[in-house]
C-alpha cells in the first residue's frame, strides 16, 4: 500500500492583527510529487502577507514546475525586495517536496530548523549548506536537507513566532527557542504516536501561544508533514436507482475496511433492512440547523442527506476546523472527511422528489453534485484521494 502525506498546518495572527504576514500553501501535482510552503513576511499585517504570498506562491510555481530546489531558492532571494533600514530580505521561507517514492528534500532560508521525528524519536537527515549570490543580499546561505521518509515520519516546520514567543518575559527573556519548541513536539509524537499532523500542529502553536500568554507579538505558524498509512472512508448517500441492486451495496458496506459514513435517511433505512441492524435517531444533541445523527451498529457515522452534506461542504470551502464548531452531524461529517485520506463516495442516483422542491434553498444541490463539489475540495484543499461511483 502505498503511503499518504497527511499535511497539518495552525496559525494564530499577530495580537491585534487582521491578517498573517506568515502564509502557507501546500499542492499535490499531477505526478504525485507533494510540496509545500512556509514563507514569513518581514514585520506584520497587509504587507508582511503579501510578501509572504508572493514567496510562498513564487517557490509553489517553480518547484512545481520541476525547477530544482535549490535554483528556485535562489531566483526568489535574488527577486524579493530588500529593507532598506534593516537590509534584510523581505521573506523567510522553508520549501519541503515529497515525491511518490518518498525522497525528501526540505530547502531553508533564515527561518527556523525544521525537525524530523522517526517513530523512535528525533532524526538528523543529511544536511549541507548552499551559498548563494544574489544582486541586491549579496551572499546567502541556504540549508539544505535530503533523506528517504519511511512510514512513521513526520517534519515539523514553524517560524520564528513560535521559538521567540514569550521573548522579554522572566521565565524565556530570550524567547521560548528553537530546541524547547523541537522538544514539545517530539514530547507530544512520543505520548501519541497516532497524532495527526493536523492536531500536532495546532499543539505546538497553542504552547507557543500559551507562553506568550495569548498577547502575541508575532504570528504563531506551524506545519507538519506525517507519512503514514492511509486512513479509508466509505460515504453511501442515497438509495442505488434499481432497488435489486440494494443487497449489494449492503454487502459493501459490510465488508469495507476503515470508516463507514452513512448520508441520508432512505439510505440508512435500506441498510438497515438488508443488514438486519436496527437504525435510531440520536436526540441527545438537537441542532436547529442540522438534523440529528443516527446510530448504526457497524457504522460509525449515521446523518441526514443534502443538508449535512451541503453544510459539510460549505464548511470544507471555509477550511474551518472540527474542533471550533459545534458538535452537529456537519462537525462529525467534516472530521471524518479531514482525519481520512483515501474517500470512496457511492451515489445512488435514485431521485429524491423531495429535493426538488423550489422552496428549498438554492445551495441544496442534488446529492450528486454536492458529492463532486466535496470531493473537489477535498482533493484541491486537502490533497485527499476521493473515488466517486454511481449506482
Amino acid at each position: 500500500m502505498t503511503p499518504f502525506v497527511e499535511i497539518g498546518f495552525h496559525q494564530l495572527a499577530k495580537s491585534g492583527e487582521h491578517a498573517a504576514g506568515d502564509v502557507f500553501l501546500s499542492h499535490k501535482t499531477a505526478a504525485g510529487r507533494v510540496v509545500c510552503v512556509l514563507a514569513d513576511g518581514l514585520g506584520s499585517g497587509i504587507k508582511a502577507h503579501v510578501l509572504g504570498g508572493l514567496t510562498a506562491t513564487m517557490a509553489m510555481r517553480f518547484v512545481a514546475a520541476d525547477i530544482d530546489m535549490e535554483k528556485a531558492a535562489g531566483i526568489i532571494m535574488s527577486t524579493l525586495p530588500v529593507c532598506s533600514e534593516r537590509q534584510i530580505g523581505y521573506s523567510t521561507f522553508t520549501i519541503v517536496d515529497i515525491t511518490p517514492s518518498g525522497a525528501v528534500s526540505i530547502v531553508e532560508y533564515d527561518n527556523p530548523r525544521a525537525l524530523i521525528i522517526a517513530p523512535e524519536g528525533p532524526k538528523e537527515p543529511c544536511k549541507h549548506e548552499l551559498t548563494v549570490q544574489t544582486a541586491c543580499l549579496g551572499a546567502r546561505t541556504l540549508r539544505v536537507s535530503r533523506f528517504q521518509a519511511s512510514v512513521g515520519d513526520r517534519a515539523v516546520f514553524f517560524t520564528d513566532g513560535v521559538s521567540q514567543s514569550g521573548m522579554g518575559s522572566d521565565l524565556y527573556p530570550l524567547g521560548w527557542g528553537e530546541n524547547r519548541a523541537r522538544k514539545c513536539c517530539a514530547a507530544q509524537v512520543r505520548n501519541n504516536s497516532e497524532i495527526s499532523a493536523r492536531k500536532l500542529a495546532r499543539s505546538l502553536v497553542a504552547s507557543a501561544n500559551s507562553i506568550d500568554s495569548s498577547r502575541r507579538h508575532d504570528d504563531i505558524s506551524c506545519a507538519v508533514v506525517y507519512i503514514r498509512r492511509p486512513r479509508k472512508l466509505l460515504v453511501l448517500t442515497g438509495p442505488p436507482f434499481d432497488s435489486s441492486k440494494d443487497s449489494a451495496l449492503a454487502d459493501i458496506l459490510r465488508e469495507f475496511d476503515g470508516v463507514k459514513v452513512i448520508c441520508g435517511g432512505t439510505t440508512a433505512q435500506i441498510m438497515s433492512r438488508e443488514l438486519r441492524t436496527p437504525v435510531t435517531v440520536d436526540l441527545s444533541r438537537i441542532d436547529p440547523k442540522i438534523p440529528p445523527m443516527s446510530q448504526m451498529e457497524g457504522v460509525d457515522l449515521v446523518t441526514e442527506g443534502a443538508l449535512t452534506l451541503s453544510r459539510a461542504a460549505e464548511l470544507l470551502d471555509r477550511r474551518c476546523e472540527p474542533e471550533s464548531l459545534a458538535p452537529n452531524a456537519a462537525m462529525r461529517l467534516l472530521e471524518a472527511f479531514i482525519n481520512s485520506d483515501s474517500i470512496h463516495f457511492i451515489v445512488g442516483t435514485r431521485i429524491n422528489e423531495a429535493h426538488q422542491d423550489p422552496n428549498l434553498p438554492a445551495e441544496l444541490d442534488i446529492r450528486r453534485n454536492l458529492v463532486r463539489r466535496i470531493a473537489g475540495l477535498l482533493k484541491e484543499n486537502y490533497l485527499k484521494e476521493t473515488r466517486i461511483e454511481l449506482i
